[in-house]
């Protein structure tokens, strides 16, 4: 039996650390109140959660929605441990990413890619590191094609390929997802490998398959809890460890094919990305700061395949979706390229300008859909005075894309899926400022003009080709996302397809 003194002893250092724990939850409070003063106003966060019990990590938008109906435009919300303020609207979000591009060129943080990408490669690096990559990147993807003719010529052929691919289906009921992007990711494999591969080559389907859950599983309530409390979620089981570790195995599969170049490596005839990295590593191997060490080439390639394939694909499929939806938009979009194409020749960007209908429609479907809903976080890279506030260097931004899609006064009917968004009143096409599917400002997507001419070219190709049938009353199809943190993807659906 324990003896009284040992009791009151012990009973003193629970009394002990309980007033230590509450003396330091005020020295936090404290802390925060006088760094909050000069931030944008938002709700008092509790210690520990920080808003978590005002916010909902299965819907982060439709909570950060509410708050900015009570805050404005610009407020700070803390998501856990971590503190960060939200742009809600075109007008805050431009004003940030493009008026004070420079200031918030700075990348924030999504724990599942982070947790491997880890400052490396060009999508998550800070500083130097990312604007020489971006520089490198931007400068050998136009070396390789992107946005020129040699690259829409590989798109046409994968194109072909897809549409063959389609019609094997012998028009049964299928689901479309990596027969669309078996399509897009070998555009994106040619460049960066310099081949694309076979369709039914099981290292291949087994790769997209990685890609598809690190997107799914980016997207739920854990990805979201991960982020917000990144040191105890490291440590628990969960969906963000399956993405975590699909993403490790994306990074050997691109670990294996920089073995492969390095095996057949002739500087005086690069063949891909990958070479062309290769060249800047030999060139710069005396240089103790150099940027070209194979790490970030391993994880820029890494990047760029992840947001050259998937992204793309998702679009591709929301779209389907949409027509099977919308059969009436389906058939303007297949008359204006019945008479501008013909059913004999692949598209070719070219088209896109006297089809002002189809260009409308494939914008409103980016729109509409919102593919990353929330925006990629930012940061402020040096202390930054925005609309009176002060956010100190290293504050993270999240600038909700979403917010600037679904804005009224820049769209007539945000909730809406209307193609007359994109088109004045004699049907020209009109183009929009708040249209940034793909960001805007400094960090806006490398390959957006490789993606703007994939989108036009496979889904003209599909339609001119195929019919699209739906096994029920199309008023029933329901085009709500599947997933809506990180990305928007549409839910899992089958289709069947008619040869026209």
């Amino acid at each position: 039996m324990l003896q009284p003194a040992t009791l009151a002893l012990g009973a003193n250092v629970t009394v002990y650390l309980l007033l230590l724990m509450f003396c330091l939850l005020l020295l936090w409070a404290w802390t925060r109140h006088g760094e909050s003063s000069r931030l944008p106003p938002g709700p008092a966060p509790l210690p520990l959660i920080g808003n978590l019990h005002q916010i909902r990590p299965s819907n982060l938008l439709k909570s950060l929605k509410t708050l900015s109906e009570k805050y404005g435009p610009v407020f700070t919300v803390h998501l856990g441990f971590r503190r960060a303020v939200v742009l809600w609207g075109y007008d805050a979000v431009k004003e940030a990413l493009v008026d004070q591009g420079e200031a918030f060129s700075g990348r924030g943080t999504v724990a599942t890619f982070c947790s491997v990408l880890n400052d490396y490669g060009v999508n998550f690096a800070q500083g130097a590191r990312w604007k020489e990559l971006r520089r490198f990147s931007v400068l050998t993807m136009g070396n390789l094609g992107v946005g020129k003719r040699s690259i829409q010529e590989k798109i046409r052929e994968e194109a072909q390929h897809l549409i063959n691919e389609l019609k094997s289906t012998g028009e049964l009921p299928f689901d479309p997802t990596f027969h669309i992007s078996k399509a897009v990711a070998n555009v994106t494999c040619s460049v960066l490998f310099g081949n694309r591969f076979d369709y039914q080559d099981k290292e291949f389907h087994d790769l997209l398959r990685l890609i598809n859950v690190v997107f799914v599983e980016s997207s739920g309530s854990f990805a979201q809890l991960y982020t917000m409390f990144t040191n105890i979620m490291d440590h628990l089981p969960g969906p963000h460890q399956k993405a975590c570790q699909a993403l490790r195995n994306i990074e050997k599969f691109t670990e294996r094919r920089v073995e492969i170049n390095q095996k057949t490596f002739d500087p005086s005839a690069p063949r891909d990305f990958i070479d062309h990295f290769l060249i800047k590593m030999e060139k710069e191997k005396e240089n103790p700061s150099t940027e070209y060490f194979m790490k970030n080439l391993v994880i820029t390639i890494l990047g760029l395949f992840l947001a050259g394939t998937e992204t793309v694909s998702i679009t591709i499929r929301h779209a389907l979706l949409i027509f099977l939806k919308y059969p009436e938009i389906e058939e303007k979009v297949l008359a204006e390229i019945d008479y501008v194409i013909g059913r004999t020749r692949i598209p070719t960007i070219e088209d896109k300008s006297k089809m002002p209908y189809t260009d409308a429609v494939i914008h409103e479907i980016q729109r509409f859909t919102d593919l990353i809903p929330l925006g990629v976080p930012r940061m402020v890279v040096q202390d930054t005075n925005f609309r009176g506030f002060m956010l100190p260097k290293g504050m993270e931004i999240y600038p909700i894309l979403s917010s600037v899609h679904q804005d009224p006064t820049q769209f007539k009917y945000p909730e809406t899926f209307d193609p007359g968004h994109f088109l004045d009143e004699n049907g020209r096409f009109k183009k929009n400022d708040a249209f940034m599917p793909f960001s805007a400002g400094r960090r806006i997507c490398t390959g957006e003009s490789m993606a703007k001419m994939e989108l036009f070219i496979y889904i003209t190709a599909i339609l001119q080709t195929c019919k699209l049938v739906f096994h029920g009353d199309p008023k029933d199809i329901d085009i709500t996302p599947q997933m809506n943190g990180f990305a928007n993807i549409p839910k899992n659906y089958e289709l069947k397809v008619i040869t026209r």
